[in-house]
């Protein structure tokens, strides 16, 4: 079986591989988006953060320091959105329909384009940690490798969430529109650029509350963990799970008797 789909995996990869070196802009606009709140705006806070020690950090920290998890989580959060687009576009031009009548398991063709995406989230993840390195932000380098295995599980939830959200975006003129009332929440709502005690502080208890259950803060706070060489279990499982529920749901959603498939030859 698995030299069956083996041949499919690697052309799918191989076709994402081929797309996002023809789109050279790409890396960029990936890495001037986090490159900008690590320059620009951590500058401008710098003196915000340094006055409480929370795991996983045994001393105090810069500003700098402490957004870099979330700013690797943006990384892969707006390449699991590109994801998204790549979708959408696919099933405009009917390269979808190509796709999904290949003579495999429509579920391992996803999860083929989900860990083709997830390759490069995480290439572009490095790339913005030596771009932190250039800018002698205190990351140990042991991290470099310990973080792996965090931005894979996480690549591969966003992924499966940017799956998703291609099942239910039609066109598009649609993209722009839905993805604003999904990155922005994600990252704003989450631990990406203060930690929860803040927000407990300042009483903002909505906010609290919704950041503690937003699956991005557990993809950046196990991204923290694992970059000082520690395991955060119940952030790990609950990236573990949001990925089997996005990830069946798109399943779901693409399937020709029930998802969007369906809707399409109806339309």
């Amino acid at each position: 079986m698995a030299t069956r789909h083996l041949p499919a995996l690697l052309a799918i990869s191989q076709r994402e591989t081929v797309k996002f070196l023809h789109q050279r802009g790409r890396l960029l606009s990936a890495l001037v988006r986090p490159a900008l709140w690590l320059i620009v705006f951590a500058a401008g806070f710098q003196n915000i953060f340094g006055v409480s020690i929370i795991p996983p950090y045994d001393t105090y920290i810069e500003y700098q320091v402490y957004v870099v998890p979330g700013l690797l989580g943006m990384v892969l959060l707006f390449n699991g959105m590109q994801s998204s687009l790549a979708m959408v576009y696919d099933r405009e031009m009917g390269l979808m329909r190509l796709l999904l009548i290949a003579p495999q398991p429509r579920w391992f063709l996803l999860f083929s384009k989900l860990v083709a995406g997830t390759v490069l989230s995480v290439l572009q993840a490095y790339a913005f940690l030596a771009l932190c390195a250039v800018f002698k932000v205190d990351i140990p380098w042991s991290g470099w490798l310990y973080a792996l295995p965090a931005m894979i599980l996480g690549g591969l939830m966003l992924g499966a969430l940017g799956l998703l959200l291609s099942v239910s975006i039609r066109q598009l003129e649609n993209f722009a529109g839905t993805m604003n009332f999904v990155i922005f929440p994600m990252f704003f709502l989450s631990t990406a650029l203060y930690p929860l005690w803040k927000l407990q502080e300042s009483g903002a208890a909505i906010v609290h509350l919704l950041a503690t259950y937003n699956p991005f803060t557990h993809v950046v706070e196990m991204i923290r963990f694992a970059l000082y060489g520690q395991f955060n279990l119940l952030s790990s499982l609950v990236v573990l799970g949001a990925l089997l529920v996005f990830f069946l749901l798109a399943v779901w959603g693409y399937d020709p008797q029930y998802g969007v498939v369906r809707k399409a030859r109806r339309g």
